[in-house]
């Protein structure tokens, strides 16, 4: 058998882990992957939308999430260690799977290094991620415990109990057009503020 990690005599029919990311970039690559994990729930959700007769869409939504969520983390997070970057913090990324906190800290971080006109862009720009993840919280959260991000990658918490879905006695559902259509804006605007921060305001390349 082929290993997997080797390449395809067809050119456009081989994937390179490494010609978007570099050794000496470490947000950069943070970004690169942010922007893969968004995208790729995206255009996941785009094919679902183009054909779901086999259902497929009620299998393939759990990547779809596990992978937007992550997008949105990493975004978040290349945005935190370039703020702390430019503020001279001793800390790099903070937080860890709470993309909630991880937003508010952007948001505080973006108050210090700015002001409050900058930090009203911000949220302005990121209103559907706002709301999203005020949604999504609401589902995950039980009894104070945030700890449910785990959601879409298993079916049950840390503590074996079953994740809001699979308890429901109503249907769950996620219009895949509506997934599409706001994802693409809030991939838009977290790529359009962190490359901005990280671009321009820390390394000046614009």
């Amino acid at each position: 058998m082929k290993k997997i990690f080797t390449g395809n005599e067809d050119f456009n029919k081989t994937a390179f882990l490494n010609w978007r990311t570099s050794k000496h970039e470490d947000i950069g690559n943070m970004l690169v992957l942010a922007e893969g994990f968004l995208s790729s729930a995206i255009e996941l959700s785009k094919t679902c939308i183009k054909d779901n007769k086999d259902k497929k869409a009620d299998m393939l939504i759990f990547p779809i999430l596990m992978n937007a969520n992550h997008g949105i983390e990493l975004y978040l997070k290349s945005l935190i260690w370039t703020l702390n970057k430019l503020t001279n913090s001793k800390f790099k990324i903070e937080g860890k799977h709470d993309i909630q906190q991880m937003f508010q800290t952007v948001q505080a971080k973006i108050k210090d290094y700015k002001d409050n006109d900058w930090l009203a862009s911000f949220n302005e720009k990121n209103q559907n991620l706002a709301e999203y993840i005020d949604e999504l919280f609401l589902l995950i959260s039980t009894a104070g415990d945030k700890d449910n991000m785990d959601f879409s990658r298993y079916p049950i918490t840390k503590k074996y109990e079953n994740h809001f879905y699979v308890d429901s006695l109503n249907n769950v559902e996620i219009d895949l057009e509506n997934f599409a259509e706001r994802f693409e804006q809030i991939k838009e605007a977290l790529d359009e503020r962190a490359s901005y921060f990280f671009y321009q305001e820390l390394k000046g390349e614009w």
